[in-house]
């Protein structure tokens, strides 16, 4: 059973494209060493934008707010949901009435933990469910995000790996392909991408995907292909109520426009998330550092009043 509100909150950590400066995310631009310089936080994005050039916001609206959005402070569920009850039922097998008092417990302790965005708990609490029953997809689910929100590249993947193979879907490829990113590995994110392509996933869950790809290719230096991929996709469309996933696409496709040059559709781009939502990301620090747009003055026919 995909819950999905915790996947498209964890999906919105994937959609990023690190800045090209030696400082990047836990990993940095390439493989393992300059992304270490730096840690992950909580709140891209998106996949979010981590930079350490004097357009770094330090408020809210901070490259840093691009990480995946927090859950609200919840209380932990008294009861289990019907689904993920039955689920760790039937995966439990026999093995059910002996464990469901305690595995009823936990679980629901380790959802509560990971919506109030104690990952560290909720990573404590959920390995107990899975050491328990392996094959529950919702346990494993759920310990690979409290993992992946605590930058656990390589513990998060075998679980998000197991999730995969017990339900069939590719909901958590974005992350999958985001921790691949992370560790370096980018012929493995072309091919979970090409794998989320052929699922048939929902349009959110494809962007998501789309996004961590162009990163992937931008971290290797290819600009021009990051920038190719999402504009063949219609990532730089117009779009009269633009939703939260369209704000993301512009703001990354709005960065590497800049990196490669092209400011005049960078600042296009931002101007666009800023008349959406001012408080988006950091784009009005974005802009100011582009300044204002050069002026085109024509110049003047002399020859037209020569006589």
């Amino acid at each position: 059973m995909v819950r999905k509100g915790w996947g498209s909150v964890a999906r919105r950590g994937a959609s990023q494209v690190r800045d090209g400066s030696e400082a990047h995310g836990p990993d940095e631009d390439t493989p393992e060493g300059r992304r270490r310089a730096r840690t992950r936080t909580d709140e891209f994005v998106p996949e979010r934008f981590e930079r350490t050039d004097n357009r770094r916001s330090k408020g809210s609206g901070s490259p840093d707010s691009l990480r995946p959005p927090a859950h609200r402070a919840v209380q932990a569920p008294a009861e289990l949901p019907a689904d993920i009850a039955n689920e760790l039922a039937s995966a439990a097998g026999p093995d059910w009435n002996q464990l469901r008092e305690r595995i009823t417990e936990r679980m629901a302790a380790g959802i509560g933990a990971y919506e109030r965005e104690r990952y560290r708990d909720a990573s404590r609490i959920l390995k107990t469910v899975v050491d328990s029953i392996p094959n529950a997809p919702s346990a494993r689910e759920l310990l690979a995000l409290s993992q992946y929100h605590q930058s656990y590249w390589k513990a998060a993947l075998p679980n998000l790996e197991a999730f995969a193979a017990l339900t069939g879907s590719v909901d958590q490829h974005p992350v999958r392909m985001d921790c691949h990113r992370a560790l370096g590995r980018p012929k493995r994110v072309e091919a979970l991408f090409d794998e989320l392509r052929k699922g048939s996933p929902d349009p959110e869950v494809l962007s998501e995907g789309r996004l961590v790809l162009a990163g992937t290719r931008a971290d290797g230096g290819d600009l021009a292909g990051a920038v190719t991929l999402l504009v063949e996709a219609g990532a730089g469309r117009l779009v009269r109520n633009p939703a939260e996933r369209h704000l993301r696409q512009w703001y990354v496709l709005g960065d590497l426009m800049e990196r490669s040059g092209d400011l005049p559709k960078a600042r296009e781009l931002f101007l666009r998330i800023r008349a959406a939502d001012p408080d988006a990301y950091d784009v009005t620090e974005r802009l100011e550092s582009l300044g204002p747009p050069t002026s085109t003055r024509r110049t003047p026919n002399r020859a037209r009043g020569a006589r």
